[in-house]
């Protein structure tokens, strides 16, 4: 297994990932639909943004991807693997390839927006819920968390 950097003709197989890896946690194909455009990742996306591909067998399985925001702020975008591979760890393979990789920056915050079922891993991985926001799902909430970056 290895992780590179994604090319742009990655993009459909990242959409498809992400889709998939969401949908996993139980929402409807409607409600999958309803968030068609913030689950597609465009070969713009992939071009403009830093964007890591988990590759198997030369078969994408999964990915990560960061934007950086402030000065010294990172925001962990996405993180997502395939479903029938949640759970043998490449989640947190992929996690420690980002921290790793931004080890050598002047980065002093990560940031991401989680998704509600993936809250207890990023804790278990040491972010800290410092906030939450209203999704468009009535009553669902998506955390707000960060990790600060001891250089």
């Amino acid at each position: 297994m290895i992780i590179q950097k994604a090319s742009i003709t990655d993009h459909e197989v990242l959409t498809e990932i992400t889709k998939k890896s969401k949908a996993y946690w139980g929402y409807s194909v409607e409600q999958i639909l309803e968030w068609d455009k913030n689950l597609t990742i465009s070969k713009d996306y992939i071009r403009d943004q830093n964007v890591f591909k988990l590759v198997n067998d030369n078969l994408i399985i999964g990915y990560y991807s960061y934007v950086f925001k402030e000065e010294k702020v990172i925001e962990l975008d996405n993180l997502f693997i395939f479903p029938e591979y949640i759970g043998n760890g490449l989640g947190k393979y992929l996690l420690l390839d980002f921290l790793n990789r931004i080890k050598e920056t002047n980065i002093e915050k990560i940031i991401l927006d989680s998704e509600p079922n993936a809250e207890g891993f990023y804790s278990k991985m040491g972010f800290v819920k410092i906030g939450e926001f209203e999704t468009s799902i009535k009553n669902r909430f998506m955390p707000i968390m960060e990790m600060k970056v001891i250089g």
